[in-house]
């Protein structure tokens, strides 16, 4: 049977006989995948049914914005136990306190969060979204000096610190130049710090002639009067408490060292 071309020929190729043989006894690709072993791997979904037990960890918050303090659980299901896929996932969170202000919004709060969790999927802009909430009537420092710009704020770091310790979230890797950088800084901030101790408590030392009159009120220098020698103490570090609030970090661990304003939490720097 004659065939017509009707369009340009832009390559050809030859088939041979055997080349017809091979093409007969090969097997379709969809055969293939389908005779291959799949692996029952269990994603997180909203059918999923609650255990009779599920690991979890508790946080407590103290905010100077409540009276009492509240603690946060966040209960995880194992999926895949055993296996090579096996995964924790959070799967329901409950908030209790003595205090009864904000109850509310916060079991509203908790239905709605434990609900996404159920859904599945990748839930961190939970995290982006609670720490973008910020309080009208102002935030609050916790202590090392960390700015919390309102309650909910504060959950949503409690909920990123618990996807960490999970696995859902990892922090940004600080390069080697980084590390060291912060490593020299807070170097030299402790010695001068020392320094300064030091010759402050060369200034205040009582004079013989003084000491000699007894310990009297006004023969020692209390640390009231002192208050630079008050350090605010972080996550494994102490900040001077002249520092200033970091933009990027929230944390109060901004020194202006060499003319250059450099965060010793996590080495940001203006200079670059």
């Amino acid at each position: 049977m004659a065939v017509k071309i009707d369009r340009k020929i832009t390559g050809y190729a030859v088939v041979k006989p055997e080349d017809k043989a091979v093409e007969a006894t090969s097997v379709p690709r969809e055969v293939v995948e389908a005779e291959l072993p799949k692996a029952d791997v269990i994603h997180m979904h909203e059918r999923i049914e609650r255990p009779e037990v599920l690991i979890g960890s508790t946080y407590k918050i103290k905010s100077p914005l409540v009276e009492h303090a509240m603690y946060v659980t966040i209960n995880d299901i194992v999926l895949n136990a055993g296996s090579e896929h096996e995964q924790r996932r959070p799967f329901e969170i409950f908030i209790n306190s003595k205090s009864m202000d904000h109850f509310q919004w916060i079991v509203a709060l908790t239905r709605i969060m434990s609900a996404v969790f159920r859904k599945g999927g990748d839930v961190t802009f939970l995290v982006e979204e609670m720490r973008a909430v910020f309080d009208p009537k102002g935030g609050y420092f916790k202590a090392g000096g960390v700015y919390m710009p309102s309650l909910v704020a504060e959950l949503g770091m409690i909920v990123e610190d618990h996807l960490k310790s999970i696995g859902m979230m990892h922090d940004p890797e600080m390069s080697d130049a980084q590390k060291a950088l912060i490593a020299e800084k807070r170097k030299q901030i402790a010695l001068r710090e020392g320094s300064k101790k030091n010759s402050d408590v060369s200034r205040s030392s009582p004079s013989p002639a003084s000491a000699g009159e007894g310990r009297g009120e006004g023969a020692f220098a209390s640390t009231d009067d002192h208050p630079e020698d008050i350090a605010i103490t972080g996550d494994g570090a102490s900040f001077p408490p002249s520092a200033t609030m970091c933009h990027k970090c929230s944390t109060k661990a901004l020194v202006l060292m060499d003319g250059c304003a450099t965060c010793l939490n996590c080495g940001y720097s203006k200079c670059g």
